[in-house]
C-alpha cells in the first residue's frame, strides 16, 4: 500500500469530512488519522493538537466564503458575502458553532474580517458604524442559518402539510392564524425564501444610518 503523504491541508480536509459526517464532536486526532489511513501520532508532525486543528477548521470555513474587493459598492458586496456565508454554513452545519468561538484566529479569518471592514470603510462607514454593520449582518445570517437547521420539517417538505399535521389551535392565536392562512396554507411557502427580504431589511437600516451619519 502506498504511504499517505501528510500535510496540514490534507489533515484539515479530512477533518472537514469527519465533521460533515459526524458533527464537530466526531473530530479527533484518532478519527482524522483513521480517515487518512494513518496513526493519530502521525498528525502531530503537522498539527500541534486538537485545539489547533479546530482553529484550522474555523479558518477553512472563512476561506470558503466569497469576499468582495475593497472599493466595491458596499451594499451589493455585503449582500453577496452574506449569501455566500449562508451557503457555506448551511453546507457544513458544524461550522456555525465554531467560526466565532476560536481564541486563536488564523490568516483566513483575519483576512476575511479585514476585507469586510475595508469594504464598509471604503463605502463611507465610520469605524464604529462598520463594526456595527458587520455584526448586524452576521447576526442575521447566523440566526437565519440556525433557524433553518432547527426547523421541525425538512427543506423540501410542504409547510402547509406540516401545519395541518400538527393541528395547531390557530383560533386562539389570530395573528398567527392570519400569517399561516395568507402565507403558508395552499401556497408554496419556504422559509428559505425569506432570506433575501430579511437581509434587505438589515441593509435598508444600514443605508439609512449611513445617510444620517
Amino acid at each position: 500500500m502506498a504511504r499517505t503523504t501528510l500535510s496540514s491541508t490534507k489533515i484539515v480536509e479530512a477533518a472537514v469530512q469527519v465533521a460533515d459526517e459526524g458533527g464537530l464532536t466526531a473530530v479527533s486526532m484518532r478519527n482524522v488519522g483513521r480517515r487518512l489511513g494513518v496513526e493519530a501520532m502521525s498528525l502531530y508532525h503537522h498539527v500541534a493538537n486538537k485545539e489547533a486543528l479546530l482553529d484550522q477548521l474555523a479558518d477553512w470555513v472563512f476561506t470558503r466564503i466569497a469576499l468582495p474587493t475593497v472599493g466595491d459598492p458596499w451594499r451589493p458586496a455585503m449582500a453577496a458575502r452574506a449569501e455566500s456565508a449562508r451557503t457555506v454554513l448551511a453546507a457544513h452545519p458544524w461550522a456555525l458553532g465554531l467560526v466565532e468561538s476560536r481564541r486563536t484566529p488564523g490568516p483566513g479569518l483575519l483576512h476575511h474580517h479585514d476585507t469586510v471592514l475595508g469594504c464598509l470603510r471604503a463605502g463611507g462607514f465610520s469605524v464604529a458604524l462598520a463594526s456595527q454593520a458587520f455584526a448586524a449582518i452576521d447576526a442575521y445570517v447566523y440566526g437565519f442559518v440556525l433557524t433553518e437547521q432547527s426547523l421541525p420539517f425538512e427543506a423540501g417538505e410542504d409547510a402547509g402539510e406540516f401545519v395541518a399535521a400538527v393541528d395547531l389551535p390557530l383560533a386562539e392565536y389570530p395573528h398567527l392564524a392570519e400569517m399561516v392562512g395568507e402565507l403558508v396554507v395552499g401556497g408554496d411557502y419556504r422559509f428559505a425564501d425569506q432570506f433575501d427580504d430579511g437581509l434587505a431589511l438589515v441593509l435598508d437600516g444600514l443605508e439609512r444610518r449611513l445617510a444620517d451619519a
